[in-house]
């Protein structure tokens, strides 16, 4: 299947609201992005719609175009009947007006191939008696029959969309020329490319609206109404085709399915055998067409709803009806088999899933699966993650935190703005003896320490870094680091006891005391002693000065 989705990986914020909302589970998750499963996808664009990040999107044929029109072809548009919904308040000839401006050899209302289509159906129950006929207009529906549903493609109308009808009558018209189709729908884009070359390119009306804006362009409001021809208009809207019908065949039942989840509902009844006689009009945006994926002015559904049936004429189009052969379509089984857990496996895997026992089965949905096992199976196809499991990851994640947090040496003590305890680890609860922590949980900070600092914390803003704080009470040494949490609005305390440390610390200043008491000592008895030896050793040469003088006066004398 050609690529219609393409993801923006920078925008997709792992939120899982696209899986939570397709309904074929046609999304894979990997390294914490959405990937789109073209095998599986039905391009019902529900992804798209429902991104909060636009994450989604749709490839754009606008150059493709560009370049068809340079080629020197005519180029004709088939715009989809819902553009009176989109471009409220403005006609056909008001939109062709402004077409041609842009290079465009001319544009018709693809009701025009929606009434032979109509035509077709007709003919098809009244001549073929087909006991189930259903509707082959939506593309969607078309894949979700053909990948998940084949036994139901005999039940299918192998009729061509109103799309592929208009551009082949286009093509007969006008020889050479090439086709165009503007909707409001991601999957004719891949119908288009699937089916031959009746469809040279698909714009969505965003696109068409930006490329018009681009060029100065703007369609001239509606001023009267064109005709009263076109009933087919009424195509885009729940019930539209049935309300087209010129005739019923009598015993069968003619019914409207619209919205994805009903359709898959409908076509698993005819699966079962519970459904017969009828013809069944389906489509998968709830609403029709009117409500598209893509529709660039999205309103209530009963104003757009309003809007088409009031341009749609009250008679057909006066048309020449193509020979059946013409407006023949195929379609083929693309169902893929996929591979399936054995029970044991499935056990494994909601094992890893934190699911050991039913009740921890809680099938919430949050990971877009409606069970457990469901989303367990998707694992073992590689399609999800066992971290898709928000509940799973929240009790792994406290349970972390919880053991992280108890099994730490360092003491960590939780509190709120009111300085009520709310988390203490078991190092805290020694330190600050503590029994068990429901003494204390709840209680004010006060009863077990001093609150000023945290205080402090709160008033000024300004974290508090390893501040060495004697608990008195305790008879220990801490280093307090405190810093408040501006997400959760509570303070965080950590206390390491390094009153060891500490006391350590002392007995090495007191012993540096000491010994400098004891060399004090020391050497001011040494200084006595050397003062005293120094007096001795003056004496005694005082003296030695005497007799040494007496001798010297003596021997001159002689």
């Amino acid at each position: 299947m050609p690529n219609c989705l393409t993801l923006k990986k920078s925008n997709c914020k792992n939120c899982y609201k696209c899986i939570r909302h397709c309904p074929v589970k046609s999304i894979r998750f990997s390294g914490s992005q959405a990937h789109v499963m073209e095998e599986d996808c039905v391009l019902c664009g529900q992804c798209v719609v429902v991104c909060p990040q636009n994450a989604k999107q749709i490839v754009d044929e606008t150059e493709k175009v560009k370049v068809l029109l340079q080629s020197g072809e005519p180029v004709y548009v088939s715009l989809a009947p819902s553009f009176a919904a989109n471009y409220e308040g403005v006609g056909i000839r008001g939109m062709e007006a402004a077409l041609k401006q842009m290079g465009f050899a001319g544009v018709e209302e693809t009701a025009l191939g929606a009434t032979v289509v109509k035509r077709e159906y007709d003919r098809l129950l009244r001549e073929e008696h087909r006991d189930i006929l259903i509707s082959s207009c939506c593309h969607s529906v078309n894949l979700v029959i053909e990948k998940y549903f084949p036994e139901i493609l005999p039940f299918l109308a192998d009729v061509q969309s109103p799309m592929q009808a208009h551009c082949a009558a286009l093509k007969r018209e006008h020889p050479g020329a090439r086709t165009v189709f503007v909707g409001p729908c991601v999957a004719k884009k891949d119908e288009a490319q699937r089916y031959g070359d009746l469809v040279d390119a698909v714009l969505t009306f965003e696109e068409l609206s930006a490329w018009m804006a681009q060029e100065g362009v703007s369609p001239a409001p509606l001023e009267e109404p064109e005709d009263d021809l076109g009933l087919a208009r009424l195509f885009p809207t729940t019930g539209g085709i049935l309300r087209t019908l010129t005739e019923r065949v009598p015993g069968c039942s003619y019914l409207v399915v619209d919205g994805m989840q009903n359709v898959i509902e409908a076509l698993e009844d005819i699966r079962q055998g519970k459904v017969h006689h009828c013809f069944i009009e389906m489509s998968a945006c709830p609403g029709s067409c009117v409500n598209g994926p893509v529709m660039e002015h999205r309103k209530s559904l009963i104003t757009s709803t309003l809007a088409v049936d009031d341009y749609a004429g009250r008679q057909d189009f006066r048309l020449e009806q193509p020979a059946p052969e013409l407006l023949r379509k195929e379609f083929s089984n693309l169902t893929r088999k996929k591979e399936m857990p054995s029970p044991m496996e499935l056990q494994k895997i909601l094992k890893r899933m934190g699911k050991t026992k039913p009740e921890d089965e809680l099938n919430c949905g949050t990971c877009g699966y409606d069970t457990c096992r469901e989303k367990a199976v998707a694992i073992y196809q590689g399609k999800a993650d066992v971290s898709m499991c928000l509940p799973f990851l929240k009790e792994q994640a406290e349970h972390f935190s919880d053991s992280m947090m108890h099994n730490t040496p360092v003491a960590m003590l939780v509190v709120n703005e009111d300085l009520e305890i709310q988390q203490m680890n078991t190092a805290a609860q020694k330190l600050l003896n503590v029994r068990y922590l429901a003494d204390v949980q709840g209680d004010q900070l006060v009863r077990v320490l001093d609150p000023t600092p945290f205080i402090q914390v709160l008033h000024s803003g300004r974290n508090v870094r390893d501040q060495k704080v004697y608990m008195a009470e305790y008879d220990r040494y801490v280093e307090q680091t405190i810093f408040r949490d501006q997400e959760s609005h509570n303070l965080l305390c950590i206390l390491r006891d390094v009153t060891e440390r500490e006391e350590a610390r002392l007995k090495k200043e007191d012993l540096n005391r000491q010994t400098a008491e004891v060399a004090d000592q020391v050497v001011n008895k040494q200084m006595r002693i050397v003062q005293q030896i120094a007096s001795l050793l003056g004496e005694t040469a005082a003296e030695t000065k005497i007799a040494l003088t007496k001798l010297k006066e003596s021997v001159n004398d002689e």
